[in-house]
């Protein structure tokens, strides 16, 4: 009889395979279990950064954060991969004049930035804007200039001072020869109830567009708006650049006070050609309802009581009205006369220039005068509430020496009050379509507003 087969071997075989099989399998699950763990650990660290990239950590002052446009990683990411978005950024930035100049104006959308947008892409020079938007007045007026200036194939690009790729991705797409800097956050008694906002855009906004201005090659000539709220507690008149401005009323005056001397470090350091202009209280047609004569047209057309400072000695605050029209050829002059900065890629090549001039009227005018020539435009009597000047920041008191300005791009101031302020009320009841005492014909809202730098 056969004996059985042997089949130990074949066990012994099978255990063996078994065994290996399931060594790899542990291995290669180890593995994978690794290689799962780094990769989580690795978009963990990423999602980290994005976050306190576009994030910051929130302050106590959180509940009073300014409502500024939030420019975040994926808007640079979009405004930095788009042709078409490139196309237009160039298209617009492009001069139509020989030697024209390429100027990137910031603070596009608001009152100052329209005026010298139009100006410039009139005369040929080519024109992009940049601006966020904000909330700190009504944006559909902002919306509304925007419009007007895509009209004349000016492109503003929505973004904020603060996000540095979406600037410097600019400055890669165009070669700027020139920067118009008015974007800033405006206003002297809004500095006490959001004291941050301040710091983030004269400052900080400044600063990070100084940052990429200086690596630029060429590095652009900068001009850009200081204000005549340094002068502060000034008691010399007229305001010369030649007097002491150390003495600020307000945090909006220190923080243009800071950006003064934030110009003169970039240009010792870093050669950059920098003209900073302080404006004496500019009106005018598109402007900013914020400013006195704004409100004031608007609550005398309502019938409400408008409120009328004297100084604490009982005498008349005055201002130096300055029609927007002036300010606009002492912008584009200082820009004419704005030097090559002296810069490449971040060092200095040798001295550059550096200039602060007073863009203003040369005659200050009380405010009850500026009301009762309103009066007159709107054909109403208005209701006047004769109050003490609140210690809000505000000075009693403004008057420019131009004499500067003058002399280097012949600044001279043309429009008196009376005739600013027909143009600024024709503008205003036509934009909001009031049918005033003054206005014989309606005008509806949606009509085109006019043109009307």
């Amino acid at each position: 009889m056969a004996s059985p087969p042997d089949t130990s071997k074949t066990i012994k075989l099978e255990r063996y395979n078994s065994y290996i099989r399931r060594v790899n399998s542990t291995k290669l699950l180890n593995a994978s279990s690794k290689l799962l763990f780094r990769a989580t650990l690795l978009i963990a660290l990423i999602l980290v950064f994005l976050f306190t990239f576009n994030y910051p950590p929130l302050s106590d002052n959180s509940q009073h954060a300014h409502p500024h446009t939030r420019t975040n990683f994926l808007t640079s990411a979009f405004y930095g991969g788009g042709a078409a978005w490139e196309k237009l950024v160039r298209h617009s930035a492009t001069p139509r004049r020989p030697n024209g100049m390429s100027v990137l104006v910031t603070g596009a959308a608001g009152f100052v930035g329209t005026h010298c947008s139009l100006a410039l892409k009139k005369r040929g020079d080519g024109v992009l804007g940049l601006d966020n938007f904000n909330s700190y007045y009504d944006p559909s007026l902002k919306r509304a200039r925007q419009a007007l200036l895509s009209k004349h194939q000016i492109f503003i690009v929505e973004g904020d001072l603060n996000d540095g790729p979406l600037l410097t991705k600019l400055f890669d797409v165009v070669p700027f020869t020139h920067i118009l800097h008015l974007a800033a956050q405006a206003g002297v008694r809004y500095a006490m109830q959001n004291p941050q906002s301040y710091v983030a855009s004269n400052i900080a906004g400044f600063v990070n567009l100084l940052e990429v201005a200086k690596s630029a090659n060429p590095q652009p000539a900068i001009v850009w708006a200081s204000s005549s709220s340094v002068y502060g507690l000034n008691t010399e008149n007229p305001f010369s650049e030649l007097h002491r401005t150390d003495q600020p009323a307000s945090l909006y005056a220190a923080t243009k006070k800071a950006g003064e001397e934030i110009a003169h470090t970039y240009n010792h350091i870093y050669g950059l050609s920098l003209t900073g202009l302080r404006f004496f209280t500019v009106y005018g047609p598109w402007g900013r309802p914020d400013m006195a004569y704004f409100f004031f047209t608007k609550d005398i057309l309502q019938g409400k009581s408008i409120d009328i400072y004297r100084t604490q000695d009982d005498k008349e605050v005055a201002r130096d009205f300055t029609y927007i029209d002036d300010i606009v050829k002492g912008c584009l002059g200082a820009l004419d006369t704005a030097e090559k900065s002296t810069g490449s890629g971040g060092k200095k090549r040798g001295p550059a220039q550096l200039r602060v001039y007073n863009l203003g009227n040369t005659s200050p005018v009380p405010v009850g005068k500026l009301v009762s020539i309103l009066e007159g435009l709107l054909n109403t009597k208005a209701k006047k509430h004769v109050i003490k000047m609140p210690r809000n920041g505000d000075v009693p008191y403004t008057h420019a020496n131009v004499t500067l300005a003058y002399r280097d791009f012949g600044y001279k101031p043309s429009t008196d009050l009376s005739t600013g302020l027909r143009k600024f009320v024709k503008w205003y009841v036509s934009y909001y379509g009031i049918h005033s005492r003054a206005k014989k014909e309606n005008h509806t809202t949606n009509e085109q507003p006019e043109d009307s730098a």
